[in-house]
């Protein structure tokens, strides 16, 4: 049973942590711009403290659920095993960016006073923060196609035939 649901659980959670990063990218940060800078730097804020709660948890375990379903795959080398293995290690590159480049720059944001700091030191501190998440979403939708072509590879597809158990 863990053979199969350990590549389902895996692929939900990359896929719900890339629809998530690719969504803050696309729409919520970009419409922050729009605001008055006070409401600018309080929305910001705002968000930057409710992602802070979640997703050291939602990235940490999206990564964690990588490693059964590469330890319980059989052949180390097949395609589709490289494919998730390569997949993990986008999503691994991504966490590393997150917490050596974009987590100082929360920890900055979160300390800003709405009422004195100039616009230009905001846009600053955005623009980065915006550019370092344009690479992590690459690194999250590079990743997360590896790993659908993980599930969906024959071998997978048919019954996980080179998991634990099954007959290839």
């Amino acid at each position: 049973m863990a053979p199969r649901i350990a590549p389902v659980v895996n692929l939900v959670l990359a896929g719900m942590l890339t629809g998530n990063e690719f969504g803050s990218r696309v729409t919520a940060h970009p419409a922050l711009r729009d605001l008055p800078l006070e409401a600018h730097i309080l929305a910001e804020q705002a968000l930057t403290r409710r992602y802070g709660k979640i997703m050291p948890v939602f990235m940490s375990s999206t990564l964690a659920s990588f490693l059964p379903v590469l330890l319980l795959d059989r052949d180390r080398r097949s395609a589709p095993f490289r494919f998730r293995l390569a997949g993990s290690i986008c999503y691994a590159a991504m966490l590393v960016i997150t917490l050596t480049r974009n987590v100082p720059i929360n920890n900055r944001l979160v300390a800003l006073s709405p009422d004195s700091t100039p616009r230009e030191e905001l846009l600053d501190l955005t623009d980065r923060w915006a550019r370092l998440h344009t690479i992590r979403n690459v690194l999250n939708v590079i990743g997360l196609t590896l790993t659908v072509l993980d599930a969906t590879s024959a071998p997978r597809a048919a019954g996980l035939a080179t998991r634990p158990g099954r007959r290839g």
